[in-house]
């Protein structure tokens, strides 16, 4: 057990995933809903959600997207239309039958009015926006349509864990139709560098940008591509994908238009997404052993102001010098939105107020006395460097240079993560190297087994290997990389099969 005393308990050496789950509760992003799987999202982390809903879409119209909303409700006979997107999605759906409640003989509720279709709670919207987009396209001067829709999902999860993976959870979904499948790909393409951006840009978490394998693919795709991050514990995460749908959708449901030559034909779609997930993505880039770390440009708020009155002979003069401060501050543009400042004057013990703060992550903590009133000046904390390293920055300058300090933390942020992937991606040419990487320690794969991090290892393209590797190790394919990482591109032998391989591609255990 770790022996340095720290905020949140256990450590991420002691037991990761209740470390994880401490974070949360400690930061106040969220808890468990009374129903089994489900999450209540609070201020704190729905801010957070509304900042990342907010960046991306502005991405999205900025590439000629517009949103729309569609049913929560889909008829089961749209998911039979496409086989591969119902057998993909069967066993996650819930599923309505009734419509009304009556009373039991046992005084209790039971489902009357049965459906004469049952209807699937959305567990992703092709079928139903397919539906709508055979109606909207009739020419191929209808196209490209550009869709974007924020909504929330079900998807019947056994095994549930806060942001990562929940019962309902929220997302967006982008749906596209376009006249020719090079266009289609191309907008296949460009969504993934819109996530791979926003990802590194915004979240300061680097990924690797690659296509999935067959046994992979979102269920009815042609070819899926992802964004994949490693977490401190060196697992991936698979934070978006984008998929190119070719024309399996389009003939399921019916899209057809008139080309320029006056032929009828099929369209040809894409589908792109990413959820809440990136919550639970952002935490386990960034967050340390006190609590969550934030990255600016997403942060709910920049900066809290904590004034120290106690020892004050005149306390209304602490608290007009800390509203001046927020009233400055918040007039300083940064990445979109002004500079969002708090003004914590809850009446508690200072030391308990500055912890609540590195707990919540917030960017930068400014605690403001008589003593620093009289010199004009505050006394600054910075979430990317340790409780204990404050120091007195003049007001004047504080006001001037805050985007630049804010700039710095996020910078920070992603070399640390990139340092860290870098730290524990290996090149594998052996099957000995590569069990021996991925093998759980004595004890078990338990809550301190470490996980080894990214493999770049040689695949021959056969499947049983990625089943065999599965099975033993649990360890899949994260991606096929779209170009070298850390510089490596080269051909060579599958260390499983002893087949050629044209390429290294990244193994992980994942999330």
């Amino acid at each position: 057990m770790s022996k340095v005393k720290t905020a949140i308990t256990p450590t991420r050496a002691d037991n990761y995933p209740e470390w994880y789950q401490q974070v949360i509760r400690a930061a106040d992003l969220a808890e468990n809903s009374p129903v089994r799987g489900c999450m209540v999202i609070k201020p704190w982390g729905y801010s957070l959600w509304e900042n990342i809903q907010r960046t991306l879409d502005g991405m999205f119209k900025a590439t000629g997207h517009r949103n729309a909303y569609f049913p929560l409700f889909i008829p089961v006979s749209f998911l039979e239309k496409e086989a591969e997107h119902v057998e993909g999605f069967a066993k996650e759906c819930a599923v309505i039958t009734h419509h009304r409640l009556e009373a039991g003989p046992d005084g209790g509720l039971v489902p009357a009015g049965k459906l004469e279709e049952p209807l699937v709670v959305r567990p992703t919207s092709e079928t139903i926006i397919g539906a709508m987009f055979s109606k909207w396209v009739e020419s191929y001067r209808d196209l490209p349509l550009l869709i974007n829709q924020w909504a929330n999902v079900v998807r019947w999860e056994m095994r549930t864990r806060m942001f990562l993976r929940t019962t309902e959870f929220l997302w967006q979904e982008g749906h596209t139709v376009h006249a020719t499948e090079a266009e289609a790909r191309e907008e296949t393409m460009r969504m993934l560098e819109v996530y791979a951006d926003f990802a590194e840009n915004s979240m300061g978490m680097p990924v690797i940008r690659g296509e999935k394998t067959a046994s992979e693919r979102f269920p009815g795709a042609v070819d899926t591509y992802t964004i994949e991050a490693m977490m401190q514990d060196r697992k991936a995460l698979q934070a978006g994908t984008s998929h190119f749908l070719g024309q399996n959708f389009s003939r399921a449901s019916d899209i057809k238009f008139l080309d320029d030559s006056g032929q009828q034909v099929h369209a040809w779609t894409t589908s792109w997404g990413v959820s809440t997930r990136l919550i639970g993505g952002l935490l386990m880039t960034h967050a340390d052993d006190d609590g969550l770390v934030l990255p600016p440009r997403l942060a709910p708020a920049h900066v809290v102001i904590m004034p120290i009155t106690f020892k004050a002979d005149d306390p209304d003069a602490v608290m007009n010098y800390c509203q001046k401060l927020a009233d400055d501050l918040r007039v300083v543009p940064y990445y979109g939105r002004s500079i969002e400042v708090e003004i914590d004057d809850r009446d508690m013990r200072g030391g308990d107020k500055v912890w609540s703060w590195i707990k919540k992550g917030i960017p930068i903590r400014l605690e403001v006395g008589p003593r620093d009133i009289a010199q004009d000046s505050v006394f600054m904390g910075r979430r990317d460097q340790g409780p204990k390293d404050k120091a007195s920055v003049p007001r004047g300058e504080l006001v001037e240079t805050i985007g630049d300090v804010l700039d710095d933390i996020q910078d920070t942020l992603l070399e640390r993560a990139r340092a860290m992937r870098r730290e524990h991606t290996r090149v594998i040419d052996s099957r000995e190297e590569f069990e021996e990487f991925f093998r759980a320690p004595v004890g078990g794969d338990g809550p301190t087994a470490i996980h080894g991090g990214f493999a770049l290892a040689h695949w021959s393209g056969d499947h049983e290997v990625e089943t065999q590797v599965n099975d033993e190790l649990g360890v899949t394919i994260r991606c096929i990389p779209l170009e070298p990482v850390d510089g490596i591109d080269d051909a060579g032998t599958c260390p499983f099969s002893g087949q050629p391989s044209p390429k290294r591609v990244v193994w992980a255990k994942a999330y």
